[in-house]
């Protein structure tokens, strides 16, 4: 599964040459290696530029990005 993201021009930019582009988070979200054994946990999908998180009782809801020093300062601060 590649890590790239695609980006699509926002239906909301109607035919205007500067706009909007999005682009979907790859479904590789995985249980983060902290939540042990509980069902409710938070899962992690690695992204070409950081990292994004979600809650495992609500993936619905969306997720929270991260750009990559973000991330990287997060983990070392989490495994101190």
């Amino acid at each position: 599964m590649s890590n790239e993201l695609v980006f699509r021009k926002s239906s909301y930019s109607g035919q205007a040459p500067n706009c909007v582009e999005v682009a979907h988070i790859p479904t590789g979200f995985r249980k983060s290696s902290y939540s042990g054994q509980d069902q409710n946990c938070v899962e992690v999908a690695d992204l070409p530029c950081g990292a994004a998180v979600r809650d495992s009782k609500n993936p619905a809801k969306g997720h929270l990005p991260f750009p990559a020093a973000e991330w990287d300062a997060f983990l070392t601060i989490a495994r101190t």
